[in-house]
């Protein structure tokens, strides 16, 4: 049987891809609250099943962010300190013109970093290197209880 998508030569081999979805529950403190959840990512890929894959990683909400670094106390203050130098806070976004809420930097922080991350699974495990944790960071100026959506997909 061939493939439906891909190269002519692309066989398929019988396997039938899976996906799995779970929430995680964050409470945060507030802006630049920074939390490791490597681990609870690394839970929901083991309760999937999935050997190998991928796991993408969503914060619901445009005040929040993800990605990775080594988590460590250091680069925990360092992270939102340069994010405070690169997009300080300010009442000149037109965010702030428009919603005097305090938090356009905030959504602009957010978006700099992104609010989802892609990590490869391979042998049930997340593929991430020995100094590289998942994290969870808190953009908003007040502390939040955030979801993050964990989906698994591979075989």
């Amino acid at each position: 049987m061939r493939c439906k998508y891909g190269a002519e030569d692309a066989l398929w081999d019988g396997s039938l891809d899976m996906s799995y979805q779970q929430q995680i529950s964050l409470g945060t403190k507030g802006h630049g609250d920074t939390q490791d959840i490597t681990g609870q990512v690394a839970a929901v890929v083991n309760s999937s099943g999935v050997k190998s894959g991928i796991v993408n990683i969503f914060n619901i909400g445009s005040t929040a962010a993800v990605g990775t670094i080594e988590f460590e106390p250091g680069l925990q203050g360092d992270m939102p300190a340069i994010l405070d130098k690169l997009i300080p806070p300010s009442s000149n976004y037109g965010h702030e013109q428009t919603w005097h809420d305090g938090n356009g930097h905030s959504h602009l922080q957010a978006t700099l970093l992104g609010p989802s991350l892609t990590v490869p699974i391979a042998d049930g495990k997340l593929v991430l290197g020995t100094w590289q944790q998942i994290f969870h960071l808190e953009c908003d100026v007040r502390g939040r209880q955030r979801t993050v959506l964990v989906t698994v997909v591979g075989d």
